[in-house]
């Protein structure tokens, strides 16, 4: 603690000398409304800070030891660049600590404990989950993995079906709930029936940071979903309230008029004919008769 001292008040005193300490004091702000300023360690910090602003004062106002004397103010009055020095101090320290300790939160996938065999309707090992599911299905079904934004072909795909799950084929999101979010995954809006589990956690979380969703009948992880769904006016997420934020490799898309099934683990379609495609493109050579 002694050593952290020591850096973070070394780190305070050039902020206020480089003239930063504004932004830091908003910051410090912000951080200091969400955290508990209470802690023992924030409370010697600001008092071994204060002390020391005290005996700063005493030097500078002592020409005996001091050859270059700062000017001084009466007792009980204080400048304007004093008080800001003070506040920014009591306020920078803390913000400082919180920032550099805090880890870094996990996802829903990784940060929960329940197993995804146990208490679900299929169960395979997941020696045999590798052997029937690809690469990109059975780190996102099985791992909790989430893929790339805009990287699924079903991000894109709106024609009239059903969304199945990967693993076991179970229906799990009408097209009919399906919006355009931009997030970059497919989203809709609600799932069928109680075949999507949702993690059962409190609403600021679920808001903020969402929650796990997962096929009912394999376990396997599907995305996230989050309640924030009235911030999507005129789609139906705007109706439920909650965003379905789910992995395209989760998903095998099956057509109502009876087409081919489309894997979700498909990157998209490439589209061609643009202009900057067209400067890739080798140059044509036309044969020529000879005369």
């Amino acid at each position: 603690p002694k050593s952290t001292f020591l850096r973070c008040h070394n780190m305070m005193y050039s902020m206020i000398h480089n003239r930063s300490a504004v932004t830091w004091a908003f910051f410090s702000l912000v951080l200091l409304s969400l955290f508990d300023e209470s802690s023992s360690f924030i409370q010697s910090t600001l008092t071994a800070c204060k002390n020391h602003r005290t005996l700063h004062s005493r030097l500078a106002s002592n020409p005996e030891t001091n050859s270059n004397p700062q000017p001084t103010t009466e007792r009980g009055s204080t400048t304007r660049r004093e008080t800001l020095q003070t506040a920014t101090a009591k306020l920078a320290i803390p913000a400082i600590i919180l920032t550099t300790t805090q880890p870094v939160q996990k996802s829903n996938a990784e940060s929960t404990t329940k197993s995804r065999t146990e208490g679900y309707p299929i169960q395979k090992t997941e020696r045999e989950w590798s052997y029937i599911l690809s690469g990109q299905q059975y780190y996102i079904l099985r791992n909790g993995g989430t893929e790339r934004p805009y990287s699924s072909i079903l991000e894109s795909e709106y024609r009239t079906g059903t969304f199945r799950c990967a693993a076991c084929n179970t229906p799990l999101f009408s097209s009919a709930e399906k919006f355009k979010s931009g997030t970059g995954w497919p989203s809709f809006a609600s799932g069928i029936d109680n075949n999507v589990e949702v993690e059962d956690v409190n609403p600021v979380r679920m808001s903020l940071a969402g929650a796990e969703i997962r096929c009912q009948t394999c376990g396997g992880h599907l995305g996230d979903v989050f309640a924030d769904g009235k911030l999507f006016v005129g789609t139906p997420a705007f109706v439920t309230g909650k965003r379905f934020c789910v992995d395209g490799g989760a998903l095998v898309f099956v057509p109502e008029d009876g087409g081919e099934m489309v894997l979700g683990d498909q990157s998209p379609v490439k589209k061609s004919g643009g202009f900057f495609d067209s400067l890739l493109e080798s140059p044509k050579i036309e044969s020529r008769d000879r005369v």
